[in-house]
């Protein structure tokens, strides 16, 4: 079961969590020199469709960074278990671990739990993708709750280019009630 999910148009839940290297990131702030902020949440070390899609993520950060975007990975794995999927991915954006089940529930994601013959700590977070704009405003969400049904990343950088280049405000879209 899924919590509410943040609300697109409205502030992003302010959660700091630990990343490789020892160091604390906020889930909403980008790092000094940019200005938005993308978080993907991925399962964990026993996903290979995880490992896939961060090594696109690699790929994509000069486009993102170019845009202004910071971007951040984060799952519930160990630190031990994070660093021993990075060593398939060297991921060149900082690699958060240890997202709590509380932490997943406040950013709506889906959960699940160990299963029978998977290699997993304990629940983890299906995924999850969150574009925080410069005002800290959640812009951009994607949350799924099966690892192969996550937005491209080739489009999702196409629409972040359109949306920066807009003059004026652009409304963020899914605000009606």
């Amino acid at each position: 079961m899924t919590s509410p999910k943040p609300a697109v148009g409205k502030a992003f839940p302010a959660i700091n969590i630990p990343v490789l290297g020892g160091r604390t990131r906020s889930l909403s702030t980008p790092r000094d020199g940019y200005d938005w902020m993308l978080t993907v949440v991925y399962r964990g070390k026993h996903c290979p469709l995880c490992t896939t899609y961060l090594r696109d993520l690699n790929s994509a950060l000069p486009d993102l960074n170019a845009l202004g975007v910071d971007v951040l990975a984060v799952s519930a794995d160990s630190a031990e278990r994070a660093t021993a999927q990075m060593q398939e991915v060297s991921p060149t954006f900082d690699i958060g671990y240890g997202l709590s089940v509380e932490q997943m529930q406040t950013l709506g994601l889906y959960i699940s739990g160990p299963r029978n013959g998977m290699d997993v700590e304990g629940p983890f977070a299906e995924p999850g993708l969150f574009v925080i704009n410069d005002q800290g405003v959640l812009q951009i969400v994607d949350i799924s709750n099966v690892p192969f049904a996550r937005p491209s990343l080739t489009s999702l950088v196409m629409g972040i280019r359109f949306l920066r280049g807009l003059s004026g405000d652009f409304p963020v879209n899914g605000t009606h009630a």
